[in-house]
């Protein structure tokens, strides 16, 4: 695993990574799937694969919206659930 953050990820990368042979792979690991909640993780994923299978730029678009929400959500929970259990300490 590299310890650099990945660099953001636009819309022209994500065209470019759907031809590649592991393109769900390589696209969920460029999205940081795995900072997202269980649920979302794989909501995210599905999205992912019905993209290299037949999505366009605006798909392309929608899937960046929503990881970068997903994984802001998967944050501000995380940090809400930290605070919760340093109050109760």
């Amino acid at each position: 695993m590299n310890p650099n953050p990945s660099p953001e990820v636009t819309v022209e990368t994500l065209l470019a990574l759907r031809k590649e042979n592991d393109a769900v792979q390589l696209i969920t690991e460029r999205l940081r799937v795995k900072e997202m909640g269980p649920a979302d993780h794989i909501r995210t994923k599905h999205e992912v694969k019905a993209f290299v299978e037949s999505g366009g730029r605006t798909i392309a678009e929608v899937l960046l919206k929503h990881s970068h929400e997903r994984r802001n959500l998967g944050h501000t929970v995380n940090e809400q659930v930290t605070r919760g259990y340093g109050q109760r300490a």
